[in-house]
């Protein structure tokens, strides 16, 4: 079911692994247009020009960490709902993700219905949306 707003949500996903962008798209994509981005820099940039919604990134990125990338996104836009990811999660890389002011901090490989709950969660705080819910696996 699709969220009752006139227009779908759109949501970047940023992460250099295209196996990860291609399985989080298809978990979205019935309910949300998606972006995609393969390094920090081009979600910068996307986020620059575009109506992005929410920002899913992975930490470890080349060039530019994932937690540089959250820092620029949240200077350009604060109130942006952001969900970093990383397969190497530590107290340290949680730490500064939050200090970043990221929505929420997910350990890679991330269940399926913790990833859709917390973008449904960030979602829902920031636009006040609570039809999103039903975005949640049965």
């Amino acid at each position: 079911m699709v969220s009752t707003r006139a227009e779908p949500y759109e949501l970047l996903i940023a992460d250099d692994d295209p196996g990860f962008r291609e399985a989080v798209r298809s978990v979205f994509e019935p309910h949300a247009l998606l972006v995609e981005a393969s390094c920090g820099e081009e979600a910068i940039e996307i986020v620059r020009q575009g109506s992005i919604d929410l920002v899913l990134l992975d930490i470890h990125m080349p060039r530019l960490s994932g937690i540089e990338t959250l820092r620029v996104v949240k200077s350009l836009r604060e109130s942006l709902p952001c969900i970093v990811l990383s397969a190497g999660l530590t107290e340290q890389l949680q730490q500064e993700a939050q200090v970043a002011q990221a929505q929420a901090v997910l350990k890679k490989p991330v269940p399926l219905r913790q990833l859709v709950g917390s973008v449904c969660q960030a979602l829902r705080l920031a636009y006040d949306d609570p039809d999103v819910i039903r975005w949640l696996p049965g």
